[in-house]
Parts: structure tokens; C-alpha cells; sequence
């Protein structure tokens, strides 16, 4: 049985540019706004591209020392991306598998960010408390990516 979660932030920033900041290069802003939560990210696998295997590794505050995810789609002109988890994180713990699709679209005064995550609940986990967790970690990437682009307002144009 398959579980579903959107989560939907409101930002003031434009979507093209939240995008730039929050995907195309989190891997490397991540680390600088939440190095209470992400220690680094790594590729071990790819080029970049659709297919690419990133390893997220976390701070002890975590409940998980790293996640690996894989892109599986990406489209910069529409600012969206969907990845899956293949490894660490939740994967055996919370979840037999999971995957994350997330967009940003533009609104009259900046954009949503807009993040579904659907995954197959590991029998006996506690799902609403993955749930809580992943919600909690996509509000804070995109609110420290906020707050970033407005103190730095020549970043990621």
C-alpha cells in the first residue's frame, strides 16, 4: 500500500531562482544554511544529470547519518525534478522505497514549492513520523534558501 504526503510553501522568491538555489545547486548551499542538519553532499554516481546518485550526509542531530538519492527526471524550465531514495535515510527503517517529486511554480508574489513524496510504508514503522520529518526537511531547505536569496540578492540570477 502506497502513502502519499504534499507539502506546499509559499516564498517570495521567483521560482526559476529557488530552483537554481534549492536544487540545481543544494547540494552545495544545503551544507551552508542547515550545517546543523547536512554535513555534505556528494556525487557517487554520474555526472550530474538524470541518473545521478547523490549521498546527503547528516549531522548527528539526524536520525540518519545519510540518504542517497537518484535523479530520475529533471526539467529546468519548468523548475521540477523527481528523485528516488536508494539508500540509507529511511530505506528498511521507515520505507521499502520512496520517491520525491518536487516543483516550483511561479504565483503573483514569488512562487510555490511544491513537494510529493510517495512511498511504501515498511510494515510497523511509523509512518506519520517519516512523514513529519521529510516535511519538516523540505520546509526548512526551501525557508534557509529564502532567507539566503534575501541576504544575497545577486546570488543565483
Amino acid at each position: 500500500m502506497s502513502c502519499t504526503l504534499t507539502s506546499e510553501i509559499n516564498t517570495v522568491i521567483s521560482a526559476p531562482r529557488l530552483f537554481k538555489a534549492a536544487i540545481l545547486d543544494g547540494y552545495n548551499l544545503n551544507p551552508k544554511i542547515a550545517p546543523d542538519k547536512i554535513v555534505s553532499a556528494v556525487i557517487i554516481e554520474g555526472d550530474g544529470g538524470v541518473g545521478t546518485v547523490r549521498q546527503y550526509n547528516f549531522s548527528p542531530a539526524m536520525p540518519f547519518s545519510y540518504e542517497q538519492r537518484r535523479l530520475e527526471f529533471q526539467d529546468v524550465e519548468k523548475c521540477e525534478i523527481k528523485l528516488s531514495v536508494v539508500g540509507g535515510g529511511g530505506l528498511g527503517v521507515f520505507f521499502e522505497s520512496a520517491s520525491l517529486h518536487i516543483k516550483f511554480s511561479a504565483t503573483d508574489t514569488g512562487s510555490l514549492a511544491k513537494m510529493v513524496l510517495t512511498y511504501t510504508p515498511k510494515p510497523g514503522a511509523n509512518g506519520e513520523q517519516y512523514e513529519n520529518m521529510m516535511k519538516g526537511s523540505f520546509q526548512g531547505v526551501i525557508k534557509g534558501c529564502e532567507a539566503f536569496l534575501l541576504a544575497n540578492p545577486d546570488a543565483y540570477n
